[in-house]
């Protein structure tokens, strides 16, 4: 009897020690610190895309850091961009290609970063944007605000009448494009500044597993509306234009590239003068999510976390501001393909024990490999799912042998762009092609493709370009934004004033008769399009600013709905 008392004693032993080296081995792995930015291109000091730029914490974070000076995203969109970074897969693969598709609907089952590090071990929180306006819940377990809302965005003060600074020039503009300063702190303003302010109050607590903390920092992405003090070092008399700006730049391009340059943005910020103003406005922006990450990054610094704790800071995609005389995001060019990308490993870490060495890289990645590059750092299995190469190898050694492109997929399967160290080619979807020497022609003003001497080049890009494109599902109608409906006033139906791309909108009647659907004209008259039975639907293709009225069938008044800038659910009521 005293034999097994003796026997229990030891194996419990044992078992407390081997509980307690576990509890150690897990303890000593890196946590995760991972930076989100939305729409931000190379304007940070640092990567020196304009000179007047203030960004004093990312150009302190980058000198701790390796800078990659030729990142590039897997998609100029929010939506695709950070699809493929939070699931490791390519659009061209996953067949997320633009924002109006719903990652859900097309990815059922796809696991993201943080659900991957929570069922390793590691405590997942999150706050602000993250993914494309919704949070995803099941692939977390804390986030700010409640994750159950699936909205990612705290309170933020708005101007109560807007536009503020750009008036709207019709249907076709987006809501948010607009910029002004705030007469209100950093606290009063609330948006980022609460993000970041949670993201502290993480790094001050006592975690008892490691953690993968994410923080969307949503500046600058429109509308540029930040606190007054942070436009303060931008008058507007000293605000330079964009260096990649050329007036002739489309000279020399394709049919489909010159299509895809000049939109009405551009030539409507320019019509109303306030190309500078808007410029000054993204300054601004950029200046105040700099503050935003400083505080986030000071928290770090001064935590129990600041020596085991991985820094990725990223932007989904860049941003144009005239160059190609465009404005926004969704083009091929480098500058929109081009973004911030940072990456700190501290010594000790599992996958990198040197940790990384403070410098530059000049390979060309995507964003698509951070998900395996992190799983390698933490040393964690690497999911099925993910097609990227992990970046360990270049973390270990910056001009190390990198066999690969970046490849930047568009909304339209089959274009694409594919950016080497030195040179990019661009694939339209019809052939037609552009290439460019970066090294000598960074803002990509000379397009050499089609000249014989270029072919060979031309010919080693594209042997990296990808052969299968995965089909494009549309988004479900339950999936798309509901138009206001506008119930019948006795007044007259405002007229049509189409403006902008067609597109599909869905008339789902919920009234308990027969309706009838007819479009306004200009001049205000009804045009008798279908008759809409009890419980169905119809899809009835339409442009932005027009007007659809529904009426009984005796042609009585009901109510009407104006067509917003895209594909939406236009809901007849019950009543």
């Amino acid at each position: 009897m005293r034999h097994l008392s003796r026997l229990f004693l030891f194996f419990f032993i044992l078992l407390a020690c081997s509980t307690n080296l576990l509890g150690a081995e897990n303890d000593s792995r890196p946590n995760v610190l991972f930076i989100a930015m939305d729409d931000l291109n190379d304007w940070i000091g640092c990567m020196g895309g304009h000179p007047q730029t203030i960004t004093p914490n990312l150009d302190r974070l980058a000198k701790s850091s390796l800078l990659f000076t030729n990142a590039h995203c897997a998609a100029p969109a929010c939506n695709p961009s950070r699809t493929a970074i939070f699931t490791g897969i390519s659009p061209n693969r996953s067949g997320v290609y633009e924002n109006g598709q719903k990652m859900r609907e097309v990815l059922p089952k796809a696991e993201l970063i943080p659900k991957w590090f929570s069922d390793h071990g590691y405590h997942s929180a999150g706050s602000g944007k993250l993914l494309h306006y919704f949070i995803d819940a099941p692939s977390w377990d804390e986030y700010y605000p409640e994750k159950e809302s699936e909205n990612p965005f705290p309170r933020t003060l708005y101007p109560e009448k807007r536009p503020v600074n750009l008036p709207v020039g019709g249907p076709w503009q987006y809501v948010e494009t607009d910029w002004a300063a705030l007469d209100a702190t950093d606290d009063e303003y609330g948006g980022d500044y609460l993000v970041a302010k949670w993201a502290e109050e993480q790094l001050q607590k006592k975690h008892d597993k490691p953690f993968f903390l994410a923080c969307g920092i949503y500046r600058p992405h429109e509308p540029w509306f930040v606190p007054k003090k942070y436009f303060e070092p931008f008058p507007l008399e000293s605000i330079q234009l964009p260096p990649g700006y050329k007036e002739d730049d489309l000279a020399d391009l394709p049919p489909e590239g010159k299509k895809r340059g000049p939109n009405r943005y551009f030539a409507h910020i320019q019509a109303q003068g306030q190309w500078k103003q808007a410029i000054q406005s993204y300054l601004a922006s950029i200046h105040f999510a700099d503050a935003m990450v400083g505080k986030i990054i000071d928290a770090l610094d001064k935590s129990p976390y600041a020596d085991n704790t991985i820094v990725v800071l990223w932007s989904d995609h860049g941003w144009h501001l005239g160059e190609k005389e465009h404005w926004q995001k969704y083009t091929p060019w480098r500058r929109c393909t081009r973004i911030p990308l940072m990456i700190r490993v501290p010594a000790g870490t599992k996958g990198l024990p040197a940790g990384t060495e403070p410098g530059i890289c000049d390979q060309p990645v995507n964003l698509v490999s951070l998900y395996p590059t992190l799983v390698e750092l933490c040393g964690l299995e690497r999911p099925q799912q993910v097609d990227g190469p992990s970046l360990v190898p270049l973390l270990k050694d910056p001009s190390s042998d990198w066999p690969h492109v970046s490849t930047t997929f568009l909304h339209d399967p089959g274009t694409y762009s594919l950016s080497g160290k030195t040179w990019r080619l661009i694939h339209y979807a019809n052939g037609e092609e552009e290439l460019y020497n970066v090294a000598n022609d960074p803002f990509e003003w000379t397009n050499l493709a089609g000249q014989p001497q270029y072919a060979p080049i031309r010919d080693e890009l594209f042997e990296h370009a990808p052969k299968v494109f995965a089909a494009k599902p549309t988004p479900s109608v339950a999936s798309l934004n509901k138009l206001a409906w506008i119930a019948d006033s006795g007044e007259a139906v405002p007229p049509s004033r189409p403006d902008g791309s067609p597109f599909d909108v869905f008339f789902i009647n919920q009234s308990k008769n027969s309706v009838k659907l007819s479009w306004i004209d200009r001049e205000g008259k009804p045009k008798y399009y279908a008759t809409i039975p009890s419980g169905n639907r119809r899809s009835q293709q339409t442009r932005p600013g027009a007007v659809w009225a529904i009426t009984t069938q005796d042609d009585k008044p009901l109510g009407h709905f104006k067509i917003g800038d895209r594909s939406s659910r236009a809901i007849i009521p019950a009543k």
